[in-house]
């Protein structure tokens, strides 16, 4: 019976995946498709545009702040789980290291959007 419901949902599967390669249209090549894709830079220039480090510094501090709050996220499960003082020590203490890295970027200036 199992294996019967295996093969069942490996056609089914198999059918979902297939149908818009058997039903789509390829589509007709022009100019911007067949030119090459550098994210909206024109690549008939040279490559040694300048480019903003204040623009990466930001997106950068971005992505580390937006790892830490998916870190953060899962805190109410883990109290309700975890009533212990040591779990709110770890995470008093887990908190209080991304304020401190907060504030060392902030007094450095990084958060600044200066052109």
């Amino acid at each position: 019976m199992i294996f019967f419901m295996a093969l069942i949902l490996f056609t089914i599967s198999t059918i979902l995946m297939l149908l818009p390669l058997i039903t789509s249209t390829p589509p007709q090549p022009d100019r911007e498709n067949l030119s090459p894709f550098e994210c909206g830079f024109d690549p008939k220039n040279t490559s040694r545009t300048p480019f903003s480090l204040q623009f990466f510094l930001i997106a950068v501090i971005f992505l580390i702040f937006d790892v830490e709050i998916a870190l953060l996220l899962p805190i109410p499960i883990i109290m309700s789980n975890f009533t212990s003082t040591n779990t709110l020590m770890l995470i008093v203490i887990f908190i209080v290291i991304l304020l401190l890295g907060l504030y060392y970027e902030w007094s450095n200036g990084a958060l600044n959007w200066s052109i």
